[in-house]
């Protein structure tokens, strides 16, 4: 059995488990699949996560011990390089992108409780991670 993640032409995402991708293929030419919320039967499959097991003959890499500092410090260069850091005007910044009016981007900031809030009741999904200050930030 196969899972793929499906979506109708009306937007609606889904799962279809299918012997293979050909019958999946097959089934979808000839107007099987529809969807389950709307009954589209115009469907096409979606990225979707996947996980791959690999095995290690000699030494399993779960059987390794896991460097959370270096962990840690990885994600952490991630999200540095790979977001625009908008200070204090997180929400505001957050606000004017799900409003339309400035283009979508990867941000990261500092927003008070009351921003979270409002951030939360206008339907805006956000994380906080804690984020160590740099070693040149340091002062003794």
């Amino acid at each position: 059995m196969i899972v793929f993640d499906l979506e109708c032409s009306n937007g609606h995402i889904f799962e279809g488990w299918f012997d293979s991708l050909e019958s999946f293929e097959e089934q979808n030419a000839d107007g099987f699949v529809n969807c389950p919320y709307c009954s589209d039967s115009s469907i096409r499959k979606v990225v979707s996560p996947v996980a791959v097991k690999k095995s290690y003959p000699e030494t399993r890499k779960t059987d390794l011990p896991i460097d959370y500092q270096r962990l840690a410090r990885e994600i952490v260069d991630y999200i540095q390089k790979n977001s625009e850091n908008v200070g204090s005007k997180f929400a505001a910044e957050a606000l004017k992108m799900h409003y339309g009016v400035t283009e979508k981007r990867n941000i990261r900031g500092s927003a008070t409780s009351e921003e979270e809030k409002t951030l939360k009741d206008e339907g805006i999904e956000f994380f906080k991670i804690p984020v160590p200050a740099a070693d040149d930030d340091k002062t003794n």
